[in-house]
């Protein structure tokens, strides 16, 4: 993250611009106790210091690296942790994206002469490599949060649970008991729930879906009986599709629409 040349503290539209973090990140991670402002202004406004910026980066250093977010505050918490340390790893592993990144670019540019010469075409050799180096590079930086919209968060997470197998996430909660947000994933891949409210409507109460959620399971067959078994509302069987994946369609208990696929062999 590049923070600007500014005096601390900064409020939180300061400290997303300058991180490229959304605001709303930042309130879910003040919501959850990862990174609460030092102090408040008297206008209620969050203020963040410097040691605060240093607790972001360890924040976002980790869920780099893979880590939940109810997992990062025991981390942060450790009195072993090391920012020494985990400076160096984060420099090791820019290092080596770095050597990754410019030994592609050597090889796109032999692959681009050859072609703008017409001397010769590029070998299965210089494209199998240029396809290994594209994958380094996309393994680690590259990732989404979906965000769906439910009447009732409780139930619909228990329902995601229950049904699809997903991994179950918090459930954050305001001091009188409403749930205001909700986590599940799928793998590493981390699905946010919202509740509904002005300007977000539930396809239960829309009547349809703009979007719909697609996961890749294991054995599509083996994950169908599950979800049938648990009482799943399906809409389409499973099916081998001519994009290479066997498929079925459910949609939850509000309504939005589910896909889950395995690679056909």
């Amino acid at each position: 993250m590049t923070i600007r040349a500014e005096i601390e503290p900064w409020k939180v539209g300061a400290l997303a611009e300058s991180t490229g973090l959304t605001v709303r990140t930042l309130h879910h991670y003040d919501h959850v106790g990862l990174l609460c402002p030092t102090s408040r202004n008297g206008a209620g406004h969050r203020l963040y210091t410097t040691k605060d910026v240093a607790r972001l980066y360890r924040i976002s250093l980790l869920r780099r690296l893979g880590f939940p977010l109810e997992q990062i505050s025991h981390v942060l918490d450790d009195p072993d942790w090391d920012l020494s340390a985990a400076v160096q790893r984060h420099l090791t592993d820019t290092q080596r994206r770095a050597a990754v990144a410019s030994a592609l670019r050597d090889r796109l540019t032999v692959m681009a002469d050859q072609l703008a010469t017409h001397t010769t075409s590029p070998s299965p050799d210089q494209m199998f490599g240029a396809l290994e180096e594209m994958a380094m590079l996309d393994s680690s930086v590259h990732s989404t949060t979906t965000i769906l919209i439910y009447d009732d968060l409780p139930a619909a997470h228990e329902y995601l649970v229950r049904v699809y197998g997903l991994t179950p996430g918090p459930l954050e909660r305001t001091p009188d008991g409403t749930v205001v947000h909700g986590e599940v994933r799928a793998g590493e891949q981390v699905i946010w729930m919202h509740p509904a409210g002005e300007g977000f409507r539930s396809p239960s109460e829309l009547g349809g879906v703009s979007g719909m959620t697609v996961i890749n399971v294991e054995d599509a067959d083996k994950h169908y009986a599950r979800s049938v078994a648990a009482g799943a509302v399906i809409i389409e069987e499973p099916v081998d599709q001519n994009y290479g994946v066997r498929e079925y369609g459910a949609r939850d208990a509000e309504g939005q629409l589910w896909y889950f696929h395995s690679p056909l062999d």
